[in-house]
């Protein structure tokens, strides 16, 4: 139904988007009689716990959300911190003569919808208002052509909602009793966590093999230049016939495989020596033409893998990113499966190549790119920038992340609808025979381009950082066959087999969709959940298990190996896909995967019986051995097990003779851990050291390795308080950097107890006494501190000294910078140096303008330049803190001065302000919360 014109002469229409960025933009393109307000994400959801769910819903149905025995019919609230918004909204609606329904136009945005419709009841005409691009012709025409609300959509976003609610509160409870409390398990959460486990388990099991081969530099005898060098470095490809073993050639556990010959270092090096005085000659040049046609522009997955390769961004972040360029006007939506462009983009890139490559950089017909996804989605196009004119990143404005994503994607765009780069790539073998009669042959490739066609815009980038990217060169002399060589260098190269890299967050995308598993849209908010649930963490960019994720993943695959299964998890989405289309219906779908098929008939052929019955899996506990599943074989009877406290190895059995126990460090990569470090793990020192009697008091002095390191305590003697007004806490004191639990002696203790230590009093006669704080020894004289140099001092420094201290001017604001920690070299985003320092609250990195904290899995020793640039990059797509809290509270500071006869008026107003607080905390959680799509 199309907007009447009495509405438009002088109705009002209240216009529903997600986002309050989104809405601002919009309204500034409708003008008059329009109200634009957003919803701010979902305004209704499946209860988040039981307390949520309305009193007349009991049992299971309560603990679910979704009642399983009534055709899995949803429980739906309003979340307690939308009913604010919701209120607005009906207030504004009350005012209107015309609702539109303007939500993203996926499956998400569709569910949105249709919840503001049910929840808003609005009895005014209703319109679904779609685009794909915020532009002033673009909302226009969407005002002017709206559609109707889509229930398929709908019913396909419900039925995985559903879904994942069932795997979620069935599963997980199965880990909170046999792991550990508070773990999660998810329909692709768990899936790909598994598939992190799984590449580690083979990094594991690898072993590596030694390998050796020859380089050869060979000289033409003549000058050379630019177009024709003087000389060509080859490898050593043949020895009598037989190719020599290269990497490839190795199994993971590092046997050879294959007929090659298999050299080791003295065979190479005797093989060098022996071709030192031989004459060489050309054998063979060929020549082949090189053409590489451009890539297609972006969708979701090739956009977060890119600037993950080129910018450092997690997925998140590039997310986030996108996000504030789609919100602000500057591309098209960015959750999307296709890479096809309107022909108003096409007209619109063909003329910037014109522009400014010019017309030799054109191909005649336009390029089309045919969709690669299985089942896409979202009638969208692919990620470009927005309008029929695409704005130049210098004439965007933009700054920062935003100025280099959007650059990325108009490069990419304009790219994709250039001429193909030609050249030629050619390969020279050269051979010779050694002094000792064996025939060797060497091969060296290179690469001209003639015309680089769609390289003078975009080259990709690769996962792989030892890759040659598309547009090096790599010229070879002018040399024909016959032609006579001599080596100036003949070199051994020993090398070592690698095991297979561990996956990056756009290694984990790409494997993610090739699998077809989950939705390319939610796959950013999928590794966030297994990064921040602590399954997996960083090293540098790679993605490492932690030990806790073995646990899960091996009770998974145990008792629940359907729902982990990659297949299974692909046919899944296939299915959801046809229920989206129609071909399939919700309820009996979600029976069969909730029950089970009771009556082969009931299953479709095409489908199979792959749902199973969740249900009997998690009833079922009694076969899962909790210890059996947290337990790994490391050698030599040495156990790995994951504890309710973390990881630890264990050898023997506990209160056994010769029982050995050590804590295992969480950030530790469970490929590093051998049989060796888990002996020098025994070896450290642990548990509890007895001291000896405090003289005075008698109690029991102990020393103790805890969570902040190491430390002595005191223990109480039975029967003594430990609550209520007579507690008693023992006294505790850490011990210094220059000591050790294994060293550390009563007399320490006893010293280390005795802190803070007077030192004396100051003309005035206030006390100066010499402490250990969380940042090092510091002296106070009242609410005046002062940094100590080092922790010798706090015994050693005299109450003169003190004084001498206190007489000099206090630093104001930061002390002296500390030289940094680490240097990691340019942000490619703003180009300025970025160096590790040490912080108030631990090491960050920061390129001058933006500071970043290192995360916990995060090493100094360790941590890559682009893991470096990564944190940077999530920390500016965060923006800057709001201070808006701040202010209003110093606006409300005067009530405090309220009379005392209306102090009970007072409190009640107070408690009703904190309660605000809390909702407008909870409020702007969900603002954030709104830009990502729901967790799979």
């Amino acid at each position: 139904m199309s907007p009447t014109s009495e509405t438009a002469k002088g109705g009002r229409r209240l216009v529903i988007v997600e986002s309050p960025a989104k809405a601002k933009t919009i309204k500034g393109y409708l003008g008059p009689g329009y109200v634009v307000e957003a919803s701010v994400g979902h305004i209704r959801d499946l209860p988040s716990g039981a307390a949520e769910v309305p009193d007349k819903y009991t049992g299971e149905v309560r603990r679910l959300g979704v009642d399983v025995e009534h055709d899995f019919a949803p429980i739906y609230v309003v979340n307690a911190d939308k009913k604010a918004q919701v209120r607005k909204l009906k207030e504004l609606l009350a005012e209107s003569d015309e609702l539109f329904l303007a939500t993203d136009e996926d499956r998400e945005g569709e569910a949105i919808a249709w919840h503001l419709q049910e929840v808003l009841k609005p009895k005014v005409p209703v319109h679904r208002m779609v685009f794909h691009e915020i532009t002033k012709d673009a909302i226009r025409d969407a005002v002017a052509n709206p559609r109707e609300l889509n229930q398929r959509m709908v019913d396909a976003q419900e039925t995985r909602r559903i879904l994942d609610r069932l795997y979620g509160y069935e599963v997980s409870p199965v880990l909170w009793k046999k792991v550990m409390p508070k773990l999660s398990a998810g329909r692709v959460q768990s899936v790909a966590t598994r598939m992190v486990v799984e590449k580690e388990r083979e990094r594991i099991a690898f072993r590596s093999a030694e390998y050796w081969d020859l380089t050869g530099t060979f000289s033409t005898g003549r000058a050379g230049d630019a177009s024709d060098p003087s000389t060509l470095v080859a490898r050593l490809n043949t020895v009598d016939g037989k190719r020599i073993a290269q990497g490839r050639d190795f199994g993971s556990t590092g046997q050879l495989k294959g007929e090659v010959l298999h050299l080791d270092e003295a065979n190479a090096r005797a093989l060098a020596a022996a071709l030192a005085e031989t004459s060489f000659a050309v054998r063979s040049v060929e020549s082949k033409p090189y053409r590489r046609s451009p890539y297609a522009p972006f969708r979701t997955t090739t956009l977060q893998q890119e600037a993950s390769r080129k910018l450092g961004f997690g997925a998140k972040a590039t997310m986030q990113v996108a996000q504030k360029l789609y919100e602000n006007g500057f591309i098209t939506y960015m959750r999307t499966d296709s890479t096809t462009l309107s022909d108003t983009a096409v007209s619109a890139a063909r003329a910037q190549v014109t522009q400014l490559y010019g017309a030799d950089y054109l191909p005649e017909k336009p390029r089309v790119y045919a969709g690669k996804v299985k089942n896409a989605q979202e009638a969208h196009e692919a990620i470009r920038p927005s309008g029929d004119r695409f704005r130049t990143p210098a004439e965007t404005g933009l700054t920062g992340d935003q100025f280099r994503l959007y650059e990325l994607i108009w490069k990419r765009t304009v790219a994709s609808q250039m001429k193909d780069a030609v050249g030629n790539s050619v390969t020279v073998k050269i051979g010779g025979r050694s002094s000792d009669g064996r025939d060797a042959e060497f091969s060296a490739s290179g690469k001209t381009i003639t015309f680089h066609g769609f390289m003078k815009a975009y080259v990709e980038g690769a996962d792989d950082p030892n890759a040659e990217l598309d547009d090096r060169e790599k010229r070879l002399p002018q040399v024909a066959e016959g032609d006579a060589l001599s080596a100036e260098e003949i070199t051994a190269d020993g090398h070592s087999t690698k095991p297979p890299a561990r996956y990056t967050e756009a290694s984990l995308v790409k494997e993610l969709e090739e699998r077809e598993i989950g939705r390319p849209s939610t796959y950013a908010s999928i590794i966030g959940t297994i990064l921040d649930r602590g399954y997996v963490f960083k090293k540098g960019t790679a993605l490492v298990p932690s030990f806790l994720s073995f646990a899960v993943v091996n009770l998974l695959e145990t008792h629940f190996g359907r729902l982990v299964d990659y297949d299974f998890t692909a046919r899944m989405e296939d299915d959801l896909d046809r229920i989206a289309q129609g071909e399939a219906q919700s309820v009996p779908w979600l029976k069969r995967f909730y029950f089970g098929s009771e009556d082969a008939s009931e299953v479709v052929p095409a489908e199979g019986d792959h749902l199973g019955g969740l249900k009997e899996l998690v009833t079922d506990l009694g076969a899962i051995d909790a210890r059996e599943i947290s337990s790994f074989p490391v050698g030599e009877g040495i156990v790995l097990r994951v504890g309710r406290y973390g990881p630890y190895v264990e050898r023997g059995e506990k209160d056994a003779e010769g029982h050995q126990r050590a804590d295992v460090p969480e950030e530790l990569a469970p490929d590093e851990l051998t049989v060796e470090y888990a002996e020098e793990l025994f070896a450290k020192p642990s548990g509890e050291f007895e001291l000896g009697k405090d003289p005075i008091s008698g109690n029991e002095i102990v020393a103790k390795d805890g969570r902040y390191g190491p430390y002595v305590t005191e223990i109480l003697p039975e029967g003594t308080p430990k609550t209520g007004k007579n507690a008693v806490k023992p006294r505790t004191a850490s011990l210094f950097a220059s000591m050790s639990l294994d060293t550390v002696t009563l007399d320490d203790a006893m010293r280390l107890m005795s802190l803070p230590r007077v030192v004396g009093l100051d003309a005035e006669g206030v006390e100066i006494t010499a402490q250990n704080g969380r940042y090092g020894p510091y002296l106070k004289k009242g609410t005046d501190s002062r940094s100590l140099e080092t922790e010798d001092q706090l015994f050693a420094i005299t109450l003169d000294e003190a004084l001498a201290i206190y007489a000099q001017p206090k630093q104001r604001g930061r002390a002296a910078a500390k030289p940094p920690l680490k240097e990691l070299g340019t942000d490619p985003v703003s180009e300025k140096p970025v160096v590790v320092k040490d912080g108030r609250f631990g090491p960050y990195v920061t390129d001058g303008e933006t500071n970043a904290t290192l995360r916990r899995e995060d090493d100094v020793e360790t941590i890559t330049p682009e893991r470096g640039y990564e944190l940077l990059a999530e920390k500016r797509a965060k923006g800057p803190a709001k201070k808006t809290a701040k202010k209003a509270a110093a606006k409300k500071a005067p009530a405090k001065k309220a009379p005392a006869k209306k102090a009970a008026a007072t409190k009640t107003a107070a408690a009703k302000k904190t309660t605000a607080k809390k909702a407008v905390a909870k409020k702007t959680v969900a603002k954030k919360a709104a830009a990502a799509p729901a967790d799979e």
